[in-house]
């Protein structure tokens, strides 16, 4: 992997909570920091595109992402995504040729003490380089077929279908 292009779209990941009442914003996106703070022995290209809850993404949303990652030279992309519609995206990615892209999110914010933020971040990373071309999910420290898996919101967890 010479450099991996990461695409923001905001999500939990990179929320912000300003009260008990779970008021919130999406801020600046976390992975630089987190990626600069690890010290990685890689390149890396940050393009912040949306900063939305994925519940509120449109099909306009999905189509800028779909653009974004189609224009980039990049073969190795890791897209940033809310997790209650990462699925549906991922499927809106497929049959990009040439490209390998992997969507990560969190289940608590980046900020927060004890996120899966980094975790799901290093596992992605390690996904976009080491698989074929085609979209994939990295979640829970497994890597999922978009077409295979769900979002248990009970559970709050990703698992198969």
């Amino acid at each position: 992997m010479n450099e991996l292009c990461i695409v923001t779209t905001g999500g939990t990941i990179d929320k912000i909570y300003f009260d008990d009442k779970s008021d919130y914003q999406i801020g600046d996106p976390q992975i630089g920091r987190m990626l600069e703070e690890l010290e990685v022995a890689f390149r890396y290209t940050v393009i912040p595109i949306l900063r939305k809850d994925s519940l509120h993404l449109t099909d306009a949303d999905r189509a800028l992402i779909r653009s974004t990652i189609e224009a980039q030279p990049c073969p190795h992309v890791l897209v940033t995504h809310g997790t209650d519609s990462m699925i549906q995206t991922a499927k809106v990615l497929q049959g990009l040729p040439g490209k390998t892209i992997v969507l990560t999110g969190a289940l608590s914010p980046a900020r927060f003490r004890g996120s899966d933020a980094e975790f799901n971040i290093g596992t992605a990373v390690g996904a976009v380089q080491c698989l074929p071309a085609g979209v994939y999910i990295a979640m829970n420290g497994r890597i999922w077929d978009p077409e295979r898996v769900r979002k248990n919101l009970a559970a709050n967890r990703f698992e198969a279908i």
